[in-house]
């Protein structure tokens, strides 16, 4: 499928007047499967990108992460993890109709890194879909770049590894993240001895689950939470996008239960941006950035990042806040004055 054809056909589905045929067809096309990648698929992704990455069936995408593990960051001067926001991704599905697939990643880098990454996915035959910030207060200043493409799901990996290649972001050119913890049993929070506490040591997890109504993961010494748009169905360049996609709300918690720092975003449709700020704040929690992340994308979705410090409870309160503001009300000019 060409660019300009699946850009047509994005522009079908979301059409509010339809012919009857054409409402037939947009209809089936809503209710269809993306195919699923295939096991030799997956392998070449894999192959060229140099890294084993993961599969979810259920959304029928490849992704593989991309941590800085060569980078050192502080927030207001207090190192934070890795984990913590400074890992990207690619992740890559087949388009509704099978006949090609999307990659979409998220990359971290440095001011100085943005121009030769931006030459040379163009240079490869991929797009950028954003260029922003997600955090304040760090050193050094990080930037994030969004890239998307379109093709075989073999060719994808093999021109984003390409755009890589002579960056920090190849993962054959990272040095090696921590090591992982010594598994512990569910009812075992002690670390074994000289290893360096987990998520699940430093945090009330329970607590937190029970105030976001989510489980997150623990990675390292934080615990994050991802969260899809289960009430959406988002379209770009007929692929469906999901959480695994990223369009998804994650918060990431850092530092201790009493002593947190939390990160995190917010994936809204544009009548939601207000009242997810409104809640934000509400709850001390600062807004860093408004902004896409996405091109072409039906509806049109607006990404929020937010940062804050406290005590974790009262961090996920605010998260969960935010949540809340989503999936309600319609779309209008809500609040404004005429």
């Amino acid at each position: 499928m060409s660019r300009r054809e699946a850009l047509r056909a994005t522009a079908l589905l979301s059409a509010t007047s339809l012919l009857p045929a054409e409402a037939t067809q947009a209809a089936h096309v809503l209710k269809a499967a993306t195919p699923a990648l295939t096991p030799a698929e997956i392998a070449e992704i894999e192959a060229a990108l140099g890294k084993k990455g993961s599969y979810d069936e259920a959304q029928a995408t490849h992704v593989t992460a991309l941590p800085r593990n060569d980078l050192k960051i502080s927030i207001h001067g207090e190192p934070v993890p890795i984990p913590f926001g400074f890992g990207g991704w690619v992740a890559i599905k087949h388009t509704l109709d099978g006949k090609a697939a999307m990659l979409m990643s998220d990359t971290v880098l440095l001011q100085a890194e943005v121009a030769p990454l931006m030459d040379a996915a163009h240079a490869n035959g991929l797009e950028i879909g954003a260029v922003h910030n997600h955090f304040f207060y760090e050193e050094p200043r990080i930037f994030y770049m969004h890239l998307h493409g379109m093709g075989t799901p073999a060719e994808l990996a093999r021109k984003f590894a390409a755009t890589l290649r002579n960056s920090k972001l190849l993962p054959a050119n990272q040095p090696p993240g921590p090591a992982a913890p010594a598994p512990t049993s569910a009812n075992n929070a002690t670390p074994a001895p000289g290893a360096a506490p987990t998520g699940k040591e430093l945090f009330d997890l329970p607590a937190l689950d029970a105030i976001v109504k989510y489980q997150g993961k623990v990675n390292g010494p934080t615990y994050k939470y991802t969260v899809g748009r289960a009430d959406l169905r988002v379209l770009m360049m007929n692929t469906e996008m999901t959480a695994a996609m990223g369009l998804n709300s994650w918060a990431a918690f850092a530092g201790t239960a009493q002593a947190a720092h939390i990160a995190g975003d917010i994936a809204m449709l544009e009548h939601e941006v207000n009242p997810v700020i409104r809640a934000l704040r509400a709850h001390q929690l600062e807004v860093v950035a408004v902004h896409n992340h996405m091109l072409f994308d039906q509806p049109r979705m607006v990404f929020l990042h937010y940062y804050g410090r406290g005590p974790a409870t009262q961090l996920a309160t605010g998260f969960r806040a935010a949540l809340d503001q989503l999936g309600k009300g319609q779309p209008g000019m809500h609040g404004m004055k005429h």
